[in-house]
């Protein structure tokens, strides 16, 4: 199993970069994130404080690749919302 990082994605800020760590390890991929400290300190960046970078183990890489791809495509197949309409 190798254990070697790699960046999938880099996105603009920590919110988005939270909501794609949960999509993935919802999916079986284990994400790590890498930003800069500042952001962390005050939770809005501009430029490149604002950059967090989503990386992935190498052998898990194909498969965040696709959830990512699902995910932007509307692809991905994510439950319905229960309906308050549903009559025992």
């Amino acid at each position: 199993m190798s254990h070697e990082l790699l960046v999938i994605e880099t996105v603009s800020g920590l919110a988005e970069a939270e909501i794609l760590r949960g999509l993935l390890e919802s999916n079986g991929v284990s994400v790590e994130l890498s930003y800069e400290a500042a952001l962390s300190a005050y939770s809005v960046g501009i430029g490149r404080l604002a950059r967090v970078e989503l990386m992935v183990r190498a052998d898990q890489a194909a498969l965040a690749r696709q959830v990512l791809e699902d995910y932007r495509t509307g692809a991905l197949d994510v439950p319905a919302a229960p309906s308050d309409d549903v009559v025992d």
